[in-house]
């Protein structure tokens, strides 16, 4: 009998530590906020055809990004995140507002994308080629033995040609 009331006091033992220890928290789905939420209010006072880049700025804020290789495509990104198990981040949400805007910096155009609208990329299988050798791993490891040398040391190792020159300090690479 007193096995068994052993083994009870031994089992809520962790549980009774777990909330200190961070255990507890693996499992705590804490909903944040993160990027440049546009409200829809604000989002409705931008006219195109009308409304310009001050308007944007001074309306919904500064644009999360822009265009690659387009200036006048303001992006605003938002995101609604949650921790899963493990405290990885995962996204619940997701809403992407993209403005257009003309030469003149007149807004032309007001589109909004979600997390249903996004496309899957997977990375490219492989490595990518580079010019020069291949180097074993102790080729790597011990490369750099005897490239540079100490300053200051007379004879040995600091006696090279390089290092008779004036002004030398010794740690320059051969």
């Amino acid at each position: 009998m007193r096995f068994l009331a052993y083994l009870r006091v031994l089992a809520v033992l962790p549980l009774l530590g777990a909330g200190g220890c961070g255990v507890v928290g693996i499992f705590d789905p804490t909903l944040k906020q993160r990027g440049a939420l546009v409200e829809p209010d604000a989002l409705r006072e931008l006219i195109p055809g009308t409304s310009s880049r001050a308007d944007a700025v001074a309306l919904i804020g500064s644009p999360t990004a822009r265009a690659t290789f387009d200036d006048n495509t303001w992006i605003y990104i938002s995101q609604v995140t949650s921790t899963r198990i493990g405290r990885t981040p995962g996204v619940r949400q997701q809403k992407v507002v993209v403005l257009t805007f003309d030469q003149g910096g007149t807004l032309r155009g007001i589109a909004e994308r979600t997390k249903q609208d996004g496309k899957s990329v997977d990375m490219a299988a492989g490595a990518t080629p580079s010019p020069g050798s291949e180097a074993s791993f102790l080729q790597q490891l011990f490369g750099n033995v005897g490239k540079f040398t100490p300053a200051g040391l007379p004879g040995g190792l600091g006696s090279g040609p390089a290092s008779q020159q004036p002004g030398n300090t010794g740690n320059s690479l051969r």
